[in-house]
């Protein structure tokens, strides 16, 4: 790396990556043991209780790691990244 250029980053972006990256864990966690992945992370955000969250491969306290309204802001700016 040239050291005559200062690099920049976005903590947003690295943020929403973070949000990214614990979905999928816990997604195919939840998938690996057998339930919707979908309706689990749902009820989760919905009611708050992380019992619908399996705590099969930590994922249970992984998600707990992000607020609920930071996963549904990337959630919602990667819907409308996509559905432009």
């Amino acid at each position: 790396m040239s050291q005559d250029k200062t690099s920049l980053f976005n903590v947003k972006d690295i943020d929403n990556q973070l949000v990214r990256n614990i979905l999928s864990e816990v997604w195919d966690a939840l998938e690996e043991r057998g339930y919707n992945p979908s309706n689990q992370i749902v009820g989760y955000l919905i009611s708050g209780d992380p019992g619908y969250i399996s705590s099969y491969k930590d994922a249970r306290n992984i998600i707990q790691q992000i607020d609920r309204a930071k996963i549904l802001e990337v959630l919602l700016q990667e819907f409308y990244k996509y559905n432009k």
